[in-house]
This record gives C-alpha cells, structure tokens and sequence, in this order.
C-alpha cells in the first residue's frame, strides 16, 4: 500500500515542472541576503524550470552581456534544491578565492555560488539560484570536431579536471556526473572550462565522517551509464575514485571517440561487466579503444593508479597530474593554457599539432591527392607506384586514364606482367 501512495505523487512531478511560468525581462528577485537582482530574457529550459540572464538590480535593463544567470524552479520541485546544497556549502566566492589564492591557481572550474531564495508571483512560489553566465559546453565540441579532441586538449582538461574534483573533494563532495555535457566553457574566456550540474552531488564524508562501503541494488547504475563507476554499478554511494573513474572514462572517449560498450548502452549488466573487464585487463583495453593508432602511455597509466585506490582512500592528486604532465611532454606539447578544440585534419599528428604546408604555387590535382600531413611531394609517383603492384589489367587501365593522352595507356599495357602472375 504505500508504494501505490507514493506512485500518484510521483507521477504529478513532471506536471508540477510544466507550470513553471515564464517571467516578463525586468522581473526582480530578492534573495536570502536581501540582495536585489534582475531578470532578463530566458536562455535555458531544463527539468527543473527555467534559466534567465541577470544582473544585478538597477534601472539598467539586462541585455545579452549579462554577467549572471538565475535558474528558476517551482518550490515543489527538488533538483535545484539538492544542486542548492553543494552550492552553498561549498562554492561560496571567497572560500573559492581562498583556495585558488593558496596554491597560486589562476582559476578554478568551479561555478560561483552568488544567491538564492524565493520569490512569489500569482500566488506560486519559485525557488531561485544566481550563478556565474557560461558559454557554450564541450559536448556540442566534441560533436562539432568529428567526436575526437586533440591529445594535448584532452590532457589540459584532465588537468583543470583533477583541480576541480581536488577542490570539491575537499569540501567533503564527489560529483558522480562529469561529462562533456556538464563541462562549459567561461562565457569570458573561452579557454577556461568549468564543471556544472551538482544535481547527483554527493557529500562522502560530511563532517569529516567517511561513508561505508555498502551495495545498494536500489541504486544500481545511477548517473550517466556510458561513463558511471564500477561502484555506481553496483549500487554503492559515489566516492573520490568514482570520480577519478569516470574522469578517465570521458578522457578515453576524447581520444578515441567511442568507449568499447557504447553499442549496448541499453543493457547496464553488460556495460557493467564490460567495465569490469577493462579494469581486470587495462593494456587490453587501451589497445580495444585504440585498435589502429597509438596508445597514449599516460592514460593506461592514469587507469592502473586509480585501480589502485581503496573505496575511502584519499587520491594522490599530484601523482595524477604528473602522469598528464609526463603525457604533455611526450606529445612535444605543454600546457600553455590555450583550449584548441579544432579536429584532427589533413596535417595533423596524433596530437593534434598541425604542420604548415609550405606551398610556393598551386598543385595539380594528383599531387594534391599525395600530400602527407601537409607537405607536397616532389614528384607525381602514383602511377609508377603503383604500377609494379598491380595483377590485373583493369588496375593498370585506371592508373593510366589520369593521363593526358588515351594513346599512351594502351601502350603502356602490362602484358608482361600478366605472364608473371600466372608463371
């Protein structure tokens, strides 16, 4: 009986959502701190309500260069309450000032905590939080450059990565959720990247009291499936090494475009299983993902440090980022801070480094069709290559038909050449 109590109210959320109303541009919220702030026009719809441009209140209407953004839900509504928690306890502006201060960090990926309260319209009440404006997020990137970023882009974020999750670990939180959808880059900078969406967010260890190790097949396969932990899996609570897992699943992916158990998404079993095979065999599993193209040395490396981790362990955070460092180094690449998203292309290495072609007049279009990574060939060879390899005349008749004279090709007919295959 009190399951089918609780179905009804279940079933009325998603409906609850729908009534979010859309608020007029110029509509002002006052949050807990009694601080005023403005809205502007909406720019985001998600479960929970909607997300506007804001500013802080003044006679100023709020255009798109809006600093801010205030997410809005129904009070009833619950995602934005649980996002609320993290926020407060752990991104308040001056705590992460202070932490970036202290280890002489230039930024920190971590979205700024401004305000939140209520706010009432036409008797309903909404539940509001003001954030830091974001642009576009690494998802739409990764799509738009072919679904494979450059190693040294990958290596960079894994970076800014493990600063973030060092800090929020710290703050007694694990994310449980990072993937490229919930990476967005700075509104201000754009090669500066910040980790958002704390709906899944767990406190591990709330005043400082570390969570047991307890399966829970409630819980099993929470979070986004492709790239969820072992311990998700198996319906145990999110740790730190969950976190450092599900960071090297989403690297993995950047460099090789599709993780070995993406074809099966719909079976969690055997996304599980397949995720406990590559932990049992990891130089296996790097050669899976990378079947033709070189292994990245450091990420095999990053996965078997992790494997080694204790479900309360605290991680090495320094050894990790000296494995990504050690990988920067090998792609002859350094972490100048610069975000290159661009797609691997004609002329690009394996790093995604481009080599200029340095082309003094126009080719013809069989020595553009030789070009390696960028740089022209001396002479047009592919006929004469390919000439010797040829066992059939039809092979030779094509080669010869880029030719300008018709005549020429019936001369150069390889009857000689037919003997020899069939001697």
């Amino acid at each position: 009986m009190p399951p089918k109590a609780k179905a009804p109210g279940k079933a009325r959320g998603p409906a609850k959502r729908k009534l979010a109303e859309e608020f007029p541009p110029g509509e002002v919220l006052t949050d807990t701190a009694k601080k005023s702030w403005k809205l502007g026009s909406p720019i985001g719809q998600g479960g929970f309500g909607l997300i506007y441009l804001a500013n802080e209140n003044s006679a100023n209407v709020v255009d798109a260069e809006a600093r801010y953004v205030i997410k809005v839900e129904p009070s009833d509504n619950g995602p934005l309450f649980s996002e609320l928690k993290f926020y407060m306890r752990a991104a308040k502006p001056d705590l992460i000032q202070s932490w970036m201060k202290s280890r002489k960090m230039k930024y920190l990926g971590v979205p700024k905590y401004w305000g939140s309260g209520l706010h009432e319209r036409g008797g309903k009440k909404y539940r509001f939080m003001v954030m830091d404006r974001f642009g576009t997020d690494l998802q739409k990137k990764f799509e738009e450059c072919g679904k494979r970023f450059p190693r040294k882009v990958v290596l960079q974020l894994g970076l800014r990565l493990l600063d973030i999750l060092e800090y929020i670990h710290e703050h007694e939180y694990v994310h449980a959720d990072i993937k490229a959808s919930n990476l967005l880059l700075s509104h201000e900078d754009p090669h500066q990247v910040y980790l958002v969406d704390y709906g899944l967010a767990y406190r591990y260890c709330p005043e400082g009291v570390l969570k047991e190790y307890k399966e829970d097949p409630k819980r099993c396969h929470d979070g986004t499936i492709e790239f969820t932990s072992i311990d998700a899996h198996k319906g145990v609570a999110p740790c730190r090494r969950s976190d450092l897992e599900i960071l090297a699943y989403c690297m993995v992916q950047w460099l090789c475009g599709r993780l070995p158990w993406e074809d099966k998404l719909q079976d969690p079993v055997y996304v599980r299983d397949a995720k406990l095979r590559s932990q049992a065999d990891i130089p296996g599993f790097m050669s899976e993902c990378f079947p033709s193209q070189d292994k990245p040395g450091e990420m095999e490396k990053f996965l078997e440090k992790i494997k080694l981790l204790g479900y309360t362990d605290n991680p090495e955070y320094d050894a990790l980022r000296s494995i990504l460092q050690a990988g920067l180094k090998s792609a002859g690449a350094k972490d100048d801070g610069k975000l290159v998203f661009a797609a691997p292309a004609n002329g690009a290495n394996g790093d995604g480094k481009l080599r200029a072609a340095k082309r003094k007049k126009p080719l013809e279009k069989e020595e553009r069709s030789e070009e390696v990574e960028g740089s022209p060939v001396k002479k047009r060879r592919v006929p004469k290559k390919k000439a010797p390899k040829a066992t059939k005349v039809v092979t030779v008749s094509v080669d010869m038909s880029t030719q300008t004279s018709p005549d020429v090709a019936q001369v150069k007919k390889p009857r000689t050449r037919i003997k020899k295959t069939t001697g």
